[in-house]
């Protein structure tokens, strides 16, 4: 049943994947959802996402936008308003990966990564703190990675967009706290998920060696993180911050 204190939550890229475990959980606990995809082959996933996040107890709407595209952007939370009336919370969390050495990478693929994980956070971020202001309260979380603290050889696009994503968080942060909207960071380290399903299994042992936890993490502890950064009062009073969900891969073994 959707609570009477119903908070709107916006998470682009939320048709699959980590987007639709965080807008799942969050939905499931009376929230009302934008679900938000890009192309047109990801619209039965996203309508499916509103369909599970109805029966849970949720409301939900999907509506499709590039973030990339500013204009895309516009419309997505034209939209959103015309449904629900505002939008309380923003979860930037749609990304892509065009993985190469930097001697190999081509122009278009470091581009497109900038582009969508970097501009279309500054993008989704313009639309909505203009909708806060007004309001004078919101939030912001920002779905980095510890690629963009630690660096990860053949990532260098996308080490360098999700950096960028704290570092925006942070000026953000300052910027915006004087509408008492808050901007918060999430950086999950290696994440359950189809692809590293697909990992061979030698290189999986590499990989949790090197985590504290020797595990890799799972989408709902990430979506557990940004439920407290969206929800929870105590987040009135926090702001600027990166929380790693990672265990605890960023600080070494």
């Amino acid at each position: 049943m959707v609570a009477d204190d119903a908070k709107v939550i916006m998470v682009t890229g939320s048709s699959r994947g980590l987007g639709r475990s965080i807008a799942m959980d969050i939905g499931s606990h009376g929230h009302k959802m934008i679900i938000n995809y890009v192309s047109d082959g990801s619209k039965e996933s996203a309508d499916a996402t509103v369909e599970a996040i109805k029966a849970s107890g949720g409301d939900a709407i999907a509506i499709q936008a590039d973030s990339s595209d500013p204009d895309s952007i516009k419309e997505l939370f034209a939209k959103s308003v015309e449904a629900f009336g505002t939008v309380d919370v923003l979860i930037n969390n749609a990304g892509i990966t065009r993985d190469g050495l930097v001697m190999r990478m081509k122009p278009k693929a470091w581009q497109d990564v900038i582009d969508t994980n970097l501009s279309g956070v500054f993008y989704c971020t313009q639309a909505f703190f203009k909708l806060a202001a007004k309001k004078r309260t919101g939030r912001i979380i920002n779905i980095s990675s510890v690629v963009g603290q630690i660096g990860n050889p053949g990532q260098a696009n996308y080490a360098a967009a999700k950096g960028g994503v704290i570092a925006l968080t942070k000026s953000n942060a300052k910027e915006f706290a004087m509408r008492n909207v808050v901007v918060n960071c999430v950086c999950p380290g290696f994440i359950e998920s189809d692809m590293t399903k697909e990992l061979d299994a030698s290189y999986l042992e590499t990989v949790t060696a090197g985590i504290p936890l020797k595990r890799l993490g799972k989408p709902e502890e990430v979506a557990g993180m940004c439920r407290f950064l969206a929800l929870d009062p105590a987040v009135e009073y926090i702001t600027g911050h990166t929380f790693n969900v990672d265990g605890g891969i960023a600080i070494g073994c």
